[in-house]
């Protein structure tokens, strides 16, 4: 009789814990489709150019390119930050919010100063886009004076 009343506990104990797992999944599942429409109304990224190549230039020279991009998405694009692969390499970026349909740049300034041969610096976006990173590229080669 204990092994009875004891079966059905652990039967009663097992049928609530598959229960519980399948409305945590169909919480999972509300949670992915409610990402994936906010992820279709999110702003995005569309550069003109993903690279510019600035070509030669002496040790010392100091260069700037804007990376002109438009909001395509359906919100407002935030940036929240630019970072470049090198000191040496300095992005600016709008502060205030990029309407849709508006445009914007990313305005990188590049000091050759102690740099010699081929450079490739990369500037990675963050934005409240989807995926949150985009990545420019200013490339080119520093010649002695």
């Amino acid at each position: 009789m204990k092994r009875l009343i004891l079966s059905a506990v652990i039967a009663g104990m097992l049928f609530t814990a598959c229960n519980s797992a399948t409305s945590n999944t169909n919480a999972t599942s509300a949670s992915t489709t409610a990402d994936a429409t906010s992820a279709t109304n999110a702003p995005a990224m569309k550069f003109e150019k993903e690279t510019h190549d600035f070509g030669k230039l002496k040790t010392g020279d100091k260069v700037t390119y804007a990376f002109k991009f438009t909001n395509t998405g359906k919100s407002p694009l935030i940036i929240k930050d630019a970072v470049a692969t090198c000191g040496c390499t300095k992005p600016e970026w709008p502060t205030t919010p990029i309407a849709p349909g508006a445009d914007g740049e990313i305005k990188v300034t590049f000091n050759s100063a102690g740099k010699m041969g081929l450079q490739d610096k990369q500037i990675t976006v963050t934005a409240n886009t989807n995926p949150a990173q985009n990545m420019v590229h200013l490339i080119g080669e520093v010649t002695t004076k």
